[in-house]
Formats: C-alpha cells, structure tokens, sequence
C-alpha cells in the first residue's frame, strides 16, 4: 500500500489533483474541498488509499490520517463505494460524520448527493462499531445546533451543502455562537 505521497500540484480538477512526483504525474482522487483549495505549483503531503479492482488502480488521498481512516471505515458500508465515500468525507467533516453516527442522525448523510435515506442507516449502523464512545470528538466546534441552522440556512438560499461547508469553514474560531451573526459571516464568503 501506498501510504503517503507529498509533490507539486499540476492539475486541479472538482475531485482530483494531480502531483508531479519525480518526473511522473500522479492522479490522486481528493475530497472537492481539497481539490479547491489546491494550488498548482504548491507542495501537497497526502495519506493516501489504494483502491485496486480488475478495471483498475485508483489512489485516493486525504490531509489527515483520520480522513483516511474514516474513508476505510465508509467504505466497509454494503453499497458505499469509494467515490461515494469519497463524496461523503468532501461534504461532511469528520467531526460531523462523528456526532451523526453517536447521536444516531442519519439524516445529516442524506446532505451528501448520492446518500439515501437507507444507504445513510447503514452508515450509521455499521460506524457505530467502529467510532468508539472514547475517541475524542474531531472538530467539535464545526458542528454545533447553530451551525446546522446556518448549513440549513445557506442551502434554503440555494447553495449547494459543499458550498454552505465551506462557507462555514470560514467562519473565524472566535465568531459569537449567534445563528444570525454566524450567518452574515458565511455569506461573506461568498462575496469575496
């Protein structure tokens, strides 16, 4: 297995980079919130998941190695392949797939094109093996009541979930707890 790859980013694609990596390029299938955030030219370390089938080999990459666990974890549900997980690990943080699994919320994978009502109870079912009760919540703060409301909020206006993510994402650490207050902030994401 291929553990890690770190090169230079020559493409960008919605889901996909590609590293120049010792005279070859090295197509590595990203979550849409990494390969946005991609810059060409730049070095990019991924941990990284090799996906071997008959038709192929496809290489998948995350920042962290928890994203990669989480993306193995997904891809032990019956009907989730690795496209899917990979969708889910790009719409989803962590620390939301976390408190969706331990608060039993299918609901929050069916924000993920591609996740169904039933697909999302065997998410859930089948992580709530595997995420323990001690394992420390990841991102805690990125998912909050508020935040939801704000997620709900920015999708009603029509934005996409990836969008309403990222808006989210770039909301400052030290922003006040208020739903509308955070809602402004998110909507200046997309002024910028």
């Amino acid at each position: 297995m291929i553990a890690f790859i770190e090169g230079e980013v020559v493409q960008a694609g919605e889901d996909y980079v590609i590293l120049r990596l010792g005279g070859m390029g090295i197509l590595i299938y990203v979550p849409v919130t990494l390969a946005r955030q991609a810059h060409i030219g730049a070095p990019l370390f991924l941990y990284t998941h090799l996906v071997v089938r008959e038709d192929g080999w496809a290489l998948y990459g995350f920042e962290s190695e928890v994203e990669r666990r989480y993306f193995t974890f997904l891809l032990g549900v019956n009907g989730v392949g690795p496209r899917l997980a990979l969708a889910i690990l790009g719409v989803l943080s962590v620390g939301m797939i976390q408190q969706a699994v331990r608060e039993e919320q299918p609901e929050i994978f069916t924000r993920v094109p591609g996740v169904g009502r039933k697909t999302a109870q065997k998410i859930v079912l089948y992580l709530q093996d595997k995420i323990g009760r001690e394992e420390p919540m990841a991102g805690l703060a990125a998912f909050s009541e508020i935040d939801h409301q704000v997620l709900e909020a920015l999708t009603s206006l029509g934005y996409s979930v990836i969008e309403a993510q990222a808006a989210l994402q770039s909301i400052p650490r030290d922003a006040p707890a208020d739903a509308e207050e955070r809602l402004r902030l998110a909507l200046r994401y997309f002024a910028s």
